[in-house]
């Protein structure tokens, strides 16, 4: 990790593209011209912006907000993580005719990677993740942003000059999901994940909570957090969707990557010991991998709490999708149709979550329903991971609003002990963490929401 004495000196030496903003503040023409042009970081270095050492008291935001994006983000390293030994080796795996660092494929997500028509002169590729990834192209709003007036614009005003609405969670974790489940151009596919990269999983809220905050806590409602993780597990369940729905009309089908990649790499027993064989194969074909269906087990909830009629709609044409998939040989053509569906009623229950308001009666009525449905466990180590991490940031929430609850936070812990070994995950035992976890609820922090 960068010390701040590395940081301080990196900020002096990008102070020089502060010069750029002074400029397009001064010169109408030239933001015009330049929207759509990323800078890359350099220009919000200065300790007079966003490049102070310590936190700041006398402006909106800290100004610290890219010191600690250079010094304590993963995101800041992403491009220098295509150099190590196991991205070297995937790339050998992957038979890669450039090195990771000048790959396409993983430059994609591992930094910036704008066309070059896009590039200011001040972008460097190997800043990685930075600002811009999130924020969108500078150079139409770096000068404008910071003149007094920039508040009073809205939203819709910002995103004409390239800013991106982060305040906006739908929107936020859209952004997210551009690599976290992946576009047309940015993807994570079966031969990747057998090659050594991991597969995807995400989170908005639990993912927000443990990276180094360079933003201030929301001015929304205390339970933001719970639209935070309804809003979040809605847009990563519609972008997977229509991940789907493009790679089943791709050339590359079935996409093992789209499977529950578990019910294949898991440990093997005699069947008289398989909870698998127990299970069963209901409604696909014996020994055909189910969907992957993470991204819809809990969500299912909080769609069901705001929209009863349109979630019924969503769980009917999943259980389609569901049946589908389950043949591996299914009809390409009805799956993109069947997921389609499904992603639009996604978006629509999702832009429901993202305008309603939340409070603790939501957020414990959606825990409940979670620790209450054993079958989930049944959806593979992913679902049952999807539920431990969704449990978590709704504890969270609970606790950040003066219900902590030591019982039940240590009872969420031990759902994760079930699930950080995928090859041994075992159904059985999760559900029995898992009425632990209710009845925990039950006793504790549940008894308000009642």
């Amino acid at each position: 990790m960068p010390t701040l004495a590395a940081v301080a000196s990196q900020n002096f030496r990008r102070a020089a593209c502060l010069s750029v903003c002074f400029a397009l503040a001064g010169n109408a023409a030239s933001q015009t011209a330049s929207i759509g042009k990323y800078n890359g970081p350099g220009g919000c270095a200065s300790s007079s912006c966003h490049g102070s050492i310590q936190p700041k008291q006398i402006t909106r935001v800290s100004q610290n907000e890219y010191s600690i994006w250079a010094g304590q983000d993963k995101h800041a390293r992403a491009y220098q993580v295509l150099s190590n030994d196991v991205s070297l080796r995937i790339g050998r795996i992957l038979n890669l005719k450039s090195p990771p660092e000048q790959n396409e494929k993983c430059l994609a997500c591992h930094a910036l990677a704008v066309p070059a028509e896009q590039r200011a002169q001040t972008f460097e590729l190997n800043d990685g993740v930075s600002c811009e990834s999130c924020h969108g192209p500078a150079a139409g709003w770096l000068g404008p942003h910071t003149v007094k007036d920039w508040e009073n614009q809205s939203p819709e005003q910002k995103a004409k000059l390239g800013m991106i609405d982060l305040r906006d969670v739908a929107i936020r974790s859209h952004t997210c999901l551009h690599c976290h489940v992946g576009t047309a151009e940015k993807f994570v596919d079966h031969q990747m994940i057998a090659a050594g990269h991991p597969d995807l999983t995400f989170e908005l809220n639990l993912f927000s909570a443990v990276m180094p905050r360079h933003w201030k806590e929301p001015r929304e409602t205390p339970w933001f957090g719970a639209k935070e993780w309804a809003v979040g597990q809605g847009m990563q369940l519609r972008d997977s969707l229509q991940r789907l729905a493009r790679r089943a009309r791709s050339s590359t089908w079935p996409e093992y990557a789209e499977l529950d990649c578990i019910a294949c790499h898991h440990s093997l027993t005699a069947p008289k010991d398989s909870w698998r064989q127990e299970a069963g194969y209901a409604g696909r074909t014996p020994g055909v991998p189910a969907w992957n269906a993470a991204r819809f087990v809990v969500f299912r909830y909080a769609a069901a709490a705001t929209d009863a009629a349109t979630a019924s709609k969503l769980d009917s044409e999943v259980a389609t999708l569901t049946g589908l998939m389950g043949q591996l040989s299914g009809d390409r053509e009805q799956i993109a149709a069947s997921a389609e569906r499904a992603a639009g009623l996604a978006h629509s229950l999702t832009s429901e979550l993202n305008d309603r308001p939340y409070d603790q009666a939501f957020t414990i009525q959606v825990m409940r329903r979670i620790t209450a449905d054993s079958s989930l466990s049944l959806l593979g180590q992913r679902a049952a991971e999807q539920a431990a991490m969704s449990l978590d940031s709704l504890y969270n929430v609970c606790r950040q609003n003066g219900a902590p609850d030591s019982d039940l936070q240590n009872a969420i812990a031990g759902l994760f002990a079930q699930v950080q070994n995928p090859s041994a995950y075992n159904a059985p035992a999760f559900v029995a963490q898992l009425q632990k976890v209710g009845a925990a609820l039950g006793r504790g922090a549940g008894q308000a929401g009642k």
